[in-house]
């Protein structure tokens, strides 16, 4: 079935962290002087493996946590468009209607440290479903809501559900997938975020017909139905991560899982080795996750090179959320009122072409991600944004000055908006935890995706809590200050961001000036190993 290869031993390899003495000879062999090519690679393409096509249909059913959550995006999105939906909750605006788009995150932000502790104590599969659980609570009090207030507890309650699905699916993903595959198969979860969006779009364009409060609550308690689904394929057939099994000590359910899922139930000795090699990898990392234990957060204030990294973790959570892109992705009817599309089924066919653009861009953005340089398609990704912004700004006061009347300036606009996504899903989509994760040593990469995580979470807030109010007051003229932000971000691009693609994830650590050959267990340099001792016993 397989065809396995030993190649010459290089240095080049998974892990980027030294081997500890207390690391099992037999693991550190394995880590720190061979990969996963010295052992297989596939003799065809990868859907004429059955059982890659139940591991990525195993990947998919994760990724519809991300779906979830795109619902919810976009869900709000086209309600707000419903006049019954508008008249229940009292015609919010500003602030009030902030806090709205705002409840998902404060659940977020509640069950943040939760979800992750759930996640390792008990595993990967109770954590998704105890999620979707709480998630479909929060859709079905979504729907039966009887004023704002209501409405705004469903939000948060939807949030805290979301807060667990958002750890535990991810982890899952990269944790069942096959190795050559896993960046392609991590990176598809953002992607499917634009799924869900356009499932709600076109729902809320199917009910926003009826005369009645049915027109948003059919919409919020459909809201439910794909965490139901998920959570139905999951007590069916899914698995839980092997990773998960061996830090518990269940090490043979471990094997027999990679083994169905990378080499289907293959038993030859070829097979075996490769199983095990995953296996030792697996331990592997465990031992060096004991190891950096001592490492902290405060790492990335004390020493120069991690501030730079902890500069570019923060800025990329910024990148993602302020740059421009939250007017649209829940007040797309406030800039479609800028120029002249006002009549509700307009905006909602707009609203629902607008996702289903951004769905097959992003997938397609996905399959080529890796031929490009990460700083150049972070850079290219500013500089186009930003073209598309001034632009846009520009018809949309040449539009104001004529009267709003002048449909051909309307128009592009709206092209420019479309054209505005390319860049965005570029830059701020695709690469953004894929960057993160390369710029950040094993010590400290979960720890700096947490940092990460919160950026994201707090600059949505100023999103829902600023964008309405701005949008409201000055129109069109608030999009002069995402010209001038767009332009801040190019620049600190062009001058503070590294490339890390071509390098193996130990040696980027010479991008920030440590020396991957002399790098403590935790991930500090030697050169600043000397500060922390004598801090330390002071």
């Amino acid at each position: 079935m397989f065809d396995f290869a030993k190649k010459d031993i290089g240095t080049d390899h998974i892990e980027n962290a030294s081997p500890s003495n207390s690391i099992d000879k037999n693991i550190e062999h394995a880590v720190v002087e061979e990969t996963i090519d010295d052992y297989i690679y596939l003799d065809k393409p990868f859907y004429k493996y059955w059982f890659f096509n139940l591991l990525h249909w195993y990947i998919f059913v994760n990724t519809l946590s991300s779906t979830s959550n795109g619902y919810d995006g976009s869900l709000l999105n086209g309600l707000q468009i419903i006049s019954h939906w508008r008249d229940k909750m009292g015609t919010p605006t500003g602030a009030v209607l902030g806090a709205l788009a705002n409840g998902a995150v404060f659940g977020g932000f509640a069950s943040f440290a939760l979800a992750s502790w759930f996640s390792d104590r008990f595993g990967r599969k109770p954590a998704i479903l105890i999620g979707q659980v709480i998630s479909i609570l929060g859709a079905i009090l979504q729907g039966v809501s009887t004023n704002y207030g209501f409405f705004l507890a469903a939000r948060i309650i939807l949030g805290f559900g979301t807060g667990f699905t958002a750890v535990a699916s991810p982890c899952l993903i990269s944790e069942l997938a096959y190795p050559k595959y896993r960046d392609t198969a991590t990176s598809s979860y953002n992607n499917f975020w634009y799924l869900g969006s356009t499932i709600a779009a076109w729902v809320t364009y199917g009910t926003h017909t009826m005369n009645s409060n049915h027109a948003w609550r059919i919409p919020s308690y459909l809201q439910g139905a794909i965490p139901l689904f998920q959570i139905v394929c999951i007590l069916i057939s899914m698995p839980e991560s092997p990773r998960f099994l061996v830090s518990k000590g269940k090490v043979d359910q471990a094997r027999a899982i990679i083994r169905k899922l990378h080499t289907g139930d293959d038993y030859s000795e070829k097979a075996t080795a490769f199983v095990e090699f995953e296996l030792k990898e697996i331990q592997a990392a465990l031992e060096m996750e004991k190891i950096n234990a001592n490492s902290n957060y405060m790492d990335f204030i004390k020493f120069p090179t991690y501030r730079k990294r902890l500069f570019l973790v923060v800025f990329t959570g910024c990148f993602m959320q302020l740059s421009g892109n939250g007017l649209v992705s829940y007040y797309l009817n406030k800039v479609l009122d800028t120029i002249g599309y006002t009549e509700a089924k307009k905006q909602l066919q707009i609203n629902g072409c607008l996702m289903i653009y951004n769905l097959v861009l992003c997938w397609c953005l996905t399959s080529v991600v890796h031929l490009f340089r990460r700083r150049t398609l972070f850079l290219s990704s500013a500089i186009w944004m930003l073209i598309c912004y001034v632009l846009w700004t520009i018809l949309s006061a040449r539009f104001a000055i004529s009267g709003f009347t002048d449909n051909g300036l309307a128009k592009a606009v709206l092209a420019f908006i479309f054209l505005y996504y390319l860049g965005y899903n570029a830059g701020c989509n695709v690469l953004p935890f894929l960057f993160t994760s390369e710029v950040l040593p094993y010590s400290h990469r979960a720890k700096g995706l947490n940092v990460l995580n919160l950026t994201i979470n707090t600059t949505l807030i100023y999103n829902g809590f600023v964008n309405p109010i701005a949008m409201d007051a000055i129109q069109w003229k608030y999009y002069i200050v995402y010209c001038c932000i767009l332009a801040v971000e190019t620049v600190v691009i062009f001058f503070f961001f590294v490339e890390t693609s071509g390098y193996s994830l130990e040696e980027v650590a010479r991008v920030f000036g440590d020396d991957p050959s002399q790098v403590m267990p935790h991930g500090v340099a030697v050169s600043e190993k000397s500060s922390l001792e004598n801090k330390e016993s002071v």
